[in-house]
């Protein structure tokens, strides 16, 4: 894969590229409009949605950063893209144009003073990895194997102006209506300069490490301070096997079931006892080790969960709640999902949309153990997402509905099942983090 000498860091430049990219679109429309003609509609779609899949990432892939994270966090929603755009999208996970070993120099010359050749004893020039933020180079120091994950030049400074680019194609996509929606754009913010702050990540990652370090069959690297900086962090390196290459292959069930306990007692341990988690469960921040261990090589995105928020979600996980219309009412005003401006409509047709949803997500929390290799449980997942996508009704209404802190609550959830599906992962236990409280 060619290497970038140079990414876009203006605001003019990036978004002229963005903009080269909507007239490939264009193009692509022409194109669908005339093949339609002779194809039938289906394959004309297919053939529309792997053109735009492409000129899109293309783009995107160019400017790096925070335009490049979007498509990764869009990657996930495999209810909500076209198949096309979730394959195209996932490459971002991982798979993306690396710096120049200029670009890498000039990166460590700001940090340190100081070329890598001149830090560490052995500094690969090509990166092994290379994915929306950063890419990691593998070191040598002292006789200990490192990975050392550089920040792209410019990212942070362009986080504001991305997302001014990006957001006309959110609030489209997602039916969000422009007015009410700042705080969910503020929040993606937000967390875009958390994640960008490598100085932020090299302390939690420790924190989650250190407090994590007692669950069975997971591991952590050890991180060195003195070899980091808010753009650099060294880390050891950890051998393994990407999650998602693992998933494509033949696998014990036993040892599918040993991956899926791991993961998801490492996500209801953060969510319940340190009411702060990993938000961004997707494949390229795990590997699997030889002998079957979980390991977690990345803690660039982490949401700390408000007590006041904490309580009436998880309350709302309980079926029992959820009966109870009373109590069920109470909590969608507490987490902003209704609101004393709805009238009776509104009231009545979001409390049945969000009763529906919660009640569908919220299954494998009423169950001892729980099956994630279920059809049935992901095409209903599925089925409930293109329905809503659907409802004229919902375009009628004030549709900005729940709290800022849903965002990256859901996205976990949503990244975690998906996981937790990839895996073909059966009879998980679902209290089974009690079993390690420190």
């Amino acid at each position: 894969m060619k290497s970038l000498d140079k990414i876009p860091t203006g605001k003019i430049e990036r978004a002229g590229n963005l903009l080269k990219a909507g007239a490939k679109v264009g193009l692509n429309y022409v194109k669908y409009y005339g093949n339609r003609v002779t194809k039938d509609d289906a394959e004309a779609r297919k053939i529309l949605n792997e053109d735009n899949a492409t000129d899109i990432y293309d783009s995107l892939k160019e400017l790096k950063g925070s335009a490049l994270k979007v498509a990764q966090m869009l990657s996930m929603e495999k209810n909500i893209l076209p198949q096309a755009y979730v394959e195209k999208f996932s490459l971002s996970q991982f798979s993306v144009p690396p710096l120049s070993g200029a670009l890498v120099k000039k990166t460590f010359r700001k940090s340190f003073g100081k070329n890598p050749e001149e830090i560490y004893d052995e500094f690969s020039a090509n990166s092994v990895n290379a994915a929306s933020i950063g890419q990691v180079h593998k070191a040598k120091k002292d006789g200990k194997e490192l990975a050392v994950k550089i920040q792209y030049p410019g990212v942070r400074e362009s986080i504001s102006s991305d997302l001014k680019l990006v957001k006309p194609i959110a609030l489209r996509m997602f039916n969000i209506q422009k007015e009410g929606s700042e705080s969910y754009f503020q929040e993606v913010e937000n967390k875009l300069f958390e994640e960008t702050d490598y100085t932020l990540e090299l302390k939690r990652s420790q924190e989650i490490a250190g407090r994590c370090k007692h669950l069975p069959n997971l591991k952590f690297p050890d991180y060195y301070p003195e070899y980091s900086s808010d753009r650099i962090i060294t880390m050891d390196w950890m051998n393994g096997e990407h999650f998602s290459e693992f998933t494509k292959k033949q696998n014990s069930q036993e040892d599918l079931n040993k991956i899926g306990q791991t993961l998801w007692d490492f996500y209801m341990y953060q969510m319940h006892n340190l009411k702060k988690v990993h938000a961004d469960p997707h494949p390229g921040n795990f590997l699997i080790s030889p002998s079957k261990e979980l390991l977690v090589i990345d803690f660039g995105c982490i949401k700390e969960i408000p007590e006041e928020f904490y309580r009436p979600y998880f309350e709302l996980a309980n079926k029992e709640n959820l009966s109870d219309p009373e109590f069920f009412s109470k909590k969608l005003y507490e987490l902003e999902i209704l609101t004393s401006k709805d009238t009776a409509k509104e009231t009545a047709f979001f409390s049945q949309i969000f009763y529906e949803l919660l009640e569908l997500f919220t299954r494998p929390f009423n169950s001892e153990v729980f099956d994630f290799s279920d059809e049935n449980f992901f095409s209903e997942i599925a089925e409930i997402g293109q329905r809503y996508a659907k409802m004229s009704d919902i375009r009628e209404m004030n549709v900005n509905r729940g709290s800022k802190h849903f965002i990256y609550l859901n996205r976990t959830f949503f990244g975690l099942y998906n996981m937790m599906h990839d895996l073909r992962a059966k009879d998980i236990k679902i209290n089974n983090y009690k079993n390690f409280s420190a």
